[in-house]
C-alpha cells in the first residue's frame, strides 16, 4: 500500500504563518495607522507599489488625502519620506524588507537617520514568511540594519504587539523600522498580560528549567514549544524581546544569568541578528555562559511552501520542541 501526502499548492508559498483554527486579526498593521492618522494629521503613508501587500490600503482607502504611491521605486519612496519628515510630517513608508534593506539602504542611512528623522520603515515579509526564494525572503534584514546609527528596530510577535507598536514609533524622537507581518496574523500575547513597550524586553513566561529569548513570530513558536515541553515536565520560561535596537540587556541578561538552558529563537539568520545581540551583551558584561541558537542557517534559502520550510529550517513548533530535548538528553 502506498501513502501519498497531499501536495501543498502555490499558495502555500504567500500563507499566513498561523496555525489552522488559530485566532488572528486582519491586517493590524494598517488598521493600527488609520486609526492613528484619525487623531494625529501628521500621518502619511507612503508605498512602492505594494500597498496591498503590506497593509497600507487600509490606511489608503480611510485617508486618501494622505497616501502617495511612489511606483517601483524605493530609493525614492524613502528620499520622498525623508522629505516630509523635514517638514514635520510623521511618514510611514512601506515596501518589502528585502527592498528596504538591500536596494535602499544608503538612502534610508544618508537621508533619514544621518538627521535623525522621524521616518518609519515598515518592510513586509521579513525572514522566512515567504517561500519565493532569496529574492523575496529578508533573512538577513537586521543584520544589515543593526549597524546604522539612530535606527530603532522592532521584530513584532503578533497583531497585540503591532497594534501597540504604531504609535509608540509615531511618537519616537528618530527613524525606525518594523519588522511587518501581515494579513491574518495570529494574537497571542493577549492571554499573557503582556503590553509593548518600546524599548523593553518582557518575561512573558516563567520557567525553572530552560529560558527561550525570541523575538518576532517565533515569540508564537517559543510560547507553543513551551506548552509542549511542560507535558514532559520541563519548565521552560519565554522573555520576548520585540526591540532589537535597542537592545534591552538588563531583563534579557538578568533572565540568562542562571543555571537554565538559554536559548534564543528569531526568524532571521544567526549571523547578526538576535542570538549575536544576545551573545555580545553576555560578553559585555563578563557573563560567560553557553547559548542555544534557533534561527535560520547562513545560506540563500529554499522556495518552497511556507510549512514546509519552516519544518526544513528549524523555526517549527515541531524542530524546537526536539531540540530543547536533544540538548536536555
Amino acid at each position: 500500500m502506498t501513502i501519498t501526502t497531499p501536495k501543498l499548492k502555490t499558495s502555500a508559498m504567500i500563507a499566513s504563518f498561523a496555525d489552522p483554527g488559530q485566532k488572528t486579526a486582519p491586517a493590524p498593521f494598517g488598521h493600527a495607522l488609520a486609526a492613528l492618522a484619525d487623531r494625529d494629521e501628521r500621518v502619511v503613508g507612503l508605498s512602492a507599489d505594494l500597498a496591498k501587500y503590506t497593509d497600507m490600503h487600509i490606511f489608503r482607502d480611510r485617508h486618501p488625502e494622505r497616501f502617495f504611491q511612489m511606483g517601483m521605486a524605493e530609493q525614492l519612496l524613502f528620499g520622498a519620506a525623508a522629505g516630509m519628515a523635514e517638514v514635520g510630517l510623521v511618514p510611514f513608508a512601506s515596501t518589502y524588507s528585502v527592498f528596504a534593506a538591500r536596494r535602499a539602504y544608503d538612502f534610508i542611512c544618508l537621508d533619514i537617520a544621518e538627521p535623525n528623522l522621524n521616518v518609519n520603515v515598515v518592510g513586509g515579509l521579513p525572514g522566512l514568511t515567504t517561500g519565493y526564494g532569496p529574492s523575496h525572503q529578508a533573512t538577513e534584514d537586521v543584520a544589515i540594519f543593526r549597524g546604522m546609527p539612530n535606527l530603532t528596530i522592532v521584530d513584532p510577535c503578533d497583531s497585540v504587539d503591532i497594534a501597540a507598536a504604531v504609535p509608540q514609533l509615531a511618537e519616537h524622537d528618530g527613524p525606525t523600522y518594523l519588522r511587518l507581518l501581515r494579513g491574518n496574523v495570529p494574537t497571542v500575547l493577549d492571554e499573557y498580560g503582556y503590553t509593548f513597550e518600546l524599548g523593553k524586553a518582557k518575561v512573558v513566561r516563567p520557567g525553572a528549567d530552560v529560558v527561550f529569548v525570541s523575538s518576532g513570530l517565533m515569540t508564537m513558536r517559543a510560547l507553543q514549544a513551551a506548552e509542549r515541553l511542560a507535558t514532559d515536565r520541563v519548565d521552560v520560561a519565554v522573555v520576548h524581546a520585540p526591540t532589537l535596537k535597542p537592545f534591552d540587556e538588563e531583563t534579557v541578561v538578568r533572565e540568562l544569568d542562571t543555571p537554565r538552558l538559554a536559548v534564543t529563537l528569531e526568524n532571521h539568520t544567526v549571523v547578526g541578528g538576535l542570538f549575536e545581540t544576545v551573545a555580545a551583551a553576555l560578553v559585555r558584561r563578563g557573563i560567560g555562559r553557553r547559548v542555544v541558537p534557533v534561527g535560520l542557517p547562513d545560506a540563500f534559502l529554499d522556495a518552497g511552501a511556507l510549512p514546509t520550510l519552516h519544518e526544513r529550517y528549524g523555526l517549527s513548533t515541531d524542530a524546537i520542541v526536539a531540540k530543547v530535548k536533544a540538548e536536555l538528553g
